[in-house]
Formats: structure tokens, sequence, C-alpha cells
């Protein structure tokens, strides 16, 4: 454990968020979602694992390192509710309050569920929690830390 990092934060999830660039997605996603298979197909081929840990509370942790694309229109995509395009289920309001909390004022645009399948593969990685809840996953595109060059 680390001070003042979050311990959800584990070493696999910060090298996924260290080596993604700007641009790159992370699919997040529940414990009902083909993780192994999508992850052997994504940029990095990885899967982190983080067990049982809610969505909302995966999101908060990921967030707090993890900016999110200001130069799109759709930083933060969720699997669409099949048949109820507008349906918001409940792990989808979770993470919109976990967004927010965060100081992060973008939408959750939501995709067909195969649509999200192949963007899924194309992320560069994902990370798989246990939340039982149905239409938990998320895509976040990562941002761009801003900063002076260090002086080394």
């Amino acid at each position: 454990m680390l001070k003042t990092l979050d311990p959800i934060l584990t070493p696999d999830l910060l090298w996924v968020l260290a080596a993604m660039g700007h641009g790159d997605d992370i699919t997040l996603v529940d414990g009902n979602f083909p993780a192994e298979a999508v992850a052997a197909e994504t940029v990095s081929g990885e899967l982190v694992n983080l067990g049982a840990v809610p969505i909302d509370r995966a999101a908060r942790a990921i967030l707090s390192l993890l900016p999110l694309d200001g130069f799109v229109d759709d930083p933060v995509r969720c699997m669409e509710v099949v048949g109820k395009p507008d349906e918001v289920p409940e792990p989808r309001a979770a993470v919109r309050a976990e967004i927010e909390a965060a100081g992060e004022t973008v939408p959750i645009v939501a995709i067909e569920r195969y649509a999200f399948y192949e963007a899924a593969k194309r992320s560069f990685a994902v990370v798989k929690v246990a939340d039982p809840r149905f239409y938990g996953c998320f895509l976040l595109r990562k941002g761009v830390v801003a900063g002076e060059r260090p002086a080394y």
C-alpha cells in the first residue's frame, strides 16, 4: 500500500493506466461481460481482474488517476440496454455520480450491445469487477495531463 493511492489500484491496473496514451480507451465491465475473450483482442491483451469490487468503486479509483478526453464528444460510453435505449440502469447512474464527483462534466453515451463489444476489443485493456448488476459496462477514453517539463 502507498500513501494517497487508492488501494483498489493494483499494480496491473496502474501499469495499464500509465501505459495508455491520449485517446486510448479502457474498458470497465461487470461480472457478466465476456472479459477474458474480449481482453485477448485488446491492444495490450491484458485483463485486470479487480474481484468483488462494485463497478462504481472501480470507476472512482480509475478516475482518481485517469483524465477523461476533453477533445471528443463521447469520452465515456456504456452498453445500451437491449430494447430500451433510454433506460438508465443502476450501474450507469452510480458511475455517473463518480464521474461528477471526480469533477468531470461529460455525458455517458449509450451504444448498442454488439457495437460495445467491438469497441471494447479495440480498447487498450479490460478491467473486470465481480459486480453482478446488468449493464455495468463502460469505455473510458484517456485525456491528457498538462504540465511543465520535468526538471531532472
